[in-house]
């Protein structure tokens, strides 16, 4: 990233939110700083996952910058960490990768990463994907609040799939299933429409926001990575149907 990418124009806010870059180029910690700061962020940073992940348990960061190549544990690795720890599990997470290769990309996806972006880049669509994560956090959570402010029930229910608005667990036949925020806001999409077609576009607009920025074929991952956790067998879903050319169904 050059250091004339990050644009001088006026913050459109000072949110003061906090966000934690994990990254061992101190030049792309600097730059990122200089730039996050001066649009109304509080940064901290880390230059290794092991630190990375004892900086995020203990400031909580309303989004996290991975790089995936670090030295000791890569990316990838802290990526799945902060996705198993009940206190960092929801946190956003935007993956550095200096491949563009799909596979990479992938890969980054499924450790439970909430977007990508690719080495070099541009600071104002590192900004545009941050702010792009944050917005999709905020309506997920107020739809939360919503539903369990005015719904008596608080409970989805399919088969003996169960689904908790208020509390966010999700168990299958009483058995509890850890979900990432991106899955749980997945599944709560399919079991808010049970037996009805989902076509892309829909889950699109609704899990990841109109103004999602990375590729389509993040659908498909999730819904692999969600049938891993709540299908008997994920290799024949009998739950999470997928129709052809049109979308998914969660359906029995």
């Amino acid at each position: 990233m050059q250091q004339n990418t990050v644009r001088q124009v006026q913050p459109e806010k000072q949110t003061q939110q906090k966000v934690l870059v994990i990254d061992d180029a101190e030049t792309i910690i600097e730059l990122v700083r200089l730039g996050l700061r001066y649009e109304g962020f509080q940064v901290e940073s880390a230059p290794d996952g092991e630190q990375g992940i004892t900086l995020a348990q203990r400031i909580n960061p309303e989004l996290i910058i991975l790089d995936i190549m670090l030295p000791g544990i890569d990316g990838v690795e802290v990526c799945k960490r902060l996705r198993s720890n009940p206190t960092t599990r929801d946190i956003p997470i935007l993956m550095l990768t200096a491949k563009d290769e799909v596979h990479d990309r992938i890969i980054g996806l499924e450790a439970g990463a909430d977007d990508y972006l690719t080495k070099p880049f541009n600071f104002d669509e590192l900004l545009a994907r941050m702010r792009a994560i944050l917005r999709r956090q905020s309506r997920a959570k107020t739809i939360q609040t919503v539903e369990t402010g005015e719904d008596n029930s608080q409970i989805l229910q399919f088969a003996d799939l169960r689904l908790n608005m208020a509390t966010r667990e999700v168990t299958r036949g009483g058995r509890l299933i850890e979900l990432t925020a991106t899955e749980y806001n997945l599944l709560h999409l399919f079991m808010s429409h049970p037996r009805q077609v989902l076509d892309r576009q829909t889950i699109l607009n609704r899990v990841w926001g109109y103004d999602f920025l990375g590729e389509t074929n993040i659908i498909e991952v999730y819904v692999r990575y969600l049938r891993e956790k709540i299908e008997d067998s994920p290799s024949t879903p009998r739950l999470i149907q997928t129709i052809r050319s049109v979308g998914y169904v969660l359906k029995g």
